[in-house]
């Protein structure tokens, strides 16, 4: 590459990504916020207290901070926690995700489940998207019911569940076979009648993965990023950034979170999640306008 060409050069032509009646074009970095309906996430400040009002507020101002999705999740997937029954994941999610699509018609909701009947419920409730942390693995189902809502999906990889992955973490070439797995994914959700252009696909950063394995992952990404699927990545203060830093808590790696977010988008991510919205979005901002040659 001569200085004088941009960076597009390296990455596909930005697609869009279509999410239900809605079209985003990723020539931007799009920002995911997160919403935790758990009592036990692996973040504190962002665990559910059950006050529904309070958390509908919130989702209202990562809106208001830049975020273009809001992903809200009701199971923890977060390494070595155990799974929640369908009943109470509805419980929790459903409330917040009817309440939303009332108070914030044109927000973008992206659910996190694996569970093809909370996928419906959400569906049906006005959620936009599914991020499948299975990437179709554990229910294939979803596909079907995406389609059918003519929604989005997020497939993303990881080598077990939540309780097991991090004890599989063995591969030949983590980028290449985590690569083959998402192609495989994204395979089976056309096959199923989802529009190519409404499939997001995720690495799955922490999901079944050694420390060193995670920083690999980001390191190359631009190789995710030549795939025909926009790339979504979730470092959000996660352990791998805590051990970088020589063992800090998730409070303490905001810091490390940027640091990720804008090599992610360097290196060709169209979509960030992330915790702290107002802070990461401005990140990613700045990380476009380098990237791009342009003002943000």
């Amino acid at each position: 590459m001569t200085a004088g060409e941009t960076s597009a050069a390296r990455f596909p032509q930005a697609p869009v990504l279509k999410v239900k009646g809605k079209v985003l074009q990723t020539s931007k970095t799009l920002v995911m916020g997160v919403v935790n309906l758990t009592p036990d996430s692996f973040f504190p400040q962002s665990r559910f207290d059950g006050n529904i009002e309070e958390t509908v507020s919130r989702i209202g101002r990562m809106f208001d901070e830049g975020a273009d999705i809001v992903d809200i999740g009701a199971e923890s997937t977060r390494p070595g926690s155990l799974p929640v029954s369908e009943e109470e994941e509805t419980a929790r999610l459903m409330p917040v995700v009817e309440m939303c699509a009332k108070k914030f018609p044109d927000g973008i909701l992206s659910v996190d489940t694996t569970k093809a009947a909370v996928a419906r419920r959400a569906l049906e409730g006005g959620a936009r998207m599914i991020n499948d942390i299975s990437g179709l693995a554990f229910e294939p189902e979803i596909a079907g019911i995406v389609a059918e809502a003519g929604g989005a999906i997020v497939l993303s990889h990881t080598s077990g569940r939540p309780d097991v992955m991090q004890s599989r973490t063995e591969y030949g070439c983590v980028v290449r076979d985590v690569a083959d797995c998402l192609k495989l994914s994204a395979q089976k959700a056309i096959e199923a009648g989802v529009s190519e252009e409404s499939i997001v696909i995720d690495p799955g950063i922490g999901f079944g993965k050694t420390f060193r394995q995670n920083l690999e992952i980001l390191n190359r990404l631009d190789e995710f990023a030549a795939l025909p699927h926009p790339v979504l990545v979730g470092t959000s203060r996660k352990s791998f950034i805590g051990e970088a830093l020589g063992g800090l808590p998730s409070e303490e790696r905001l810091e490390g979170t940027a640091a990720t977010v804008a090599v992610a988008v360097m290196k060709g991510a169209s979509v960030v999640r992330v915790h702290d919205v107002r802070e990461m979005a401005r990140v990613a901002r700045v990380a476009d306008a380098i990237k791009n040659r342009m003002a943000a």
